[in-house]
């Protein structure tokens, strides 16, 4: 299957080459800073903000505060904003009103680079949504996060492509493995998307510590991003970005 790659500032995904994202989960401006900081000295491509972890919320321009600070810091790096929903794994629930509020105004800010929205959030809002982050030149990742449990092979293909009818530009599934097999069923997934289903880069990861294969084997499997720690992780399983960065560099094809 052909994908056309998705290029947003300084990083190409879906080039066959897997991309290491980093996670902030900074709760105030002064970690906010120190994060960065410390990821500024580890190896990776992408910064995602897991704005759902920050509690500097008191004024009205708490957001387009701390993106500028990020923005600052990373310099030319790519950004994802990401406000992750506690029904999907992340710190808060917010109702669909604000959640639509907080993406559109981190797309209209013009200091991100790529937006994460829930599949489960609703198809309609996920559609809708895509089509106004679209309009102030940024690129979707619809995401879809299950904690409990790992979906057979076919149910995860099927999720990942009805977000790509959905009309966003990268898709992901995060799934829980509760055995040896579930993580076979992810990396099967990722497969039939590479060889069958795919016409744009895709994410996929098994989680908790029986999936840190999945993390690593993206050169394989057509996965276009890992997540990686430079510090506190955002999810299971995420491992140092310095072990990750060379792992990749080991089983890159031609290597």
């Amino acid at each position: 299957m052909n994908i056309t790659e998705v290029m947003s500032r300084n990083v190409t995904l879906g080039d066959g080459k897997p991309k290491i994202c980093i996670p902030v989960t900074a709760v105030t401006r002064q970690e906010l800073v120190e994060q960065c900081t410390q990821i500024g000295r580890a190896p990776f491509d992408i910064v995602e903000w897991r704005a759902d972890y920050y509690e500097d919320t008191a004024d009205e321009g708490w957001l387009p505060k701390a993106l500028e600070i990020l923005r600052g810091m990373l310099g030319e790096r790519a950004l994802l904003f990401t406000f992750r929903t506690k029904e999907e794994g992340g710190v808060r629930s917010i109702s669909p009103e604000e959640y639509a509020h907080l993406n559109e105004k981190a797309a209209a800010s013009g200091l991100v680079d790529f937006v994460d929205l829930e599949l489960n959030r609703g198809e309609d809002l996920l559609s809708s949504l895509t089509e106004k982050i679209h309009s102030c030149g940024v690129k979707v990742i619809g995401s879809y996060h299950d904690f409990a449990g790992t979906p057979d092979c076919h149910t995860i293909v099927t999720i990942l492509c009805r977000m790509q009818k959905l009309g966003v530009d990268v898709t992901k599934a995060a799934l829980m493995p509760e055995k040896e097999e579930d993580v076979l069923e992810v990396l099967a997934a990722s497969l039939a998307m590479k060889k069958q289903y795919a016409d744009r880069p895709f994410i996929t990861m098994s989680m908790g510590p029986y999936g840190a294969v999945s993390r690593l084997c993206g050169a394989l499997t057509g996965s276009a991003v890992t997540f990686a720690t430079a510090g506190r992780s955002s999810a299971p399983g995420q491992m140092d970005a310095a072990f990750v960065a060379e792992a990749l560099s080991a089983l890159q094809p031609g290597a």
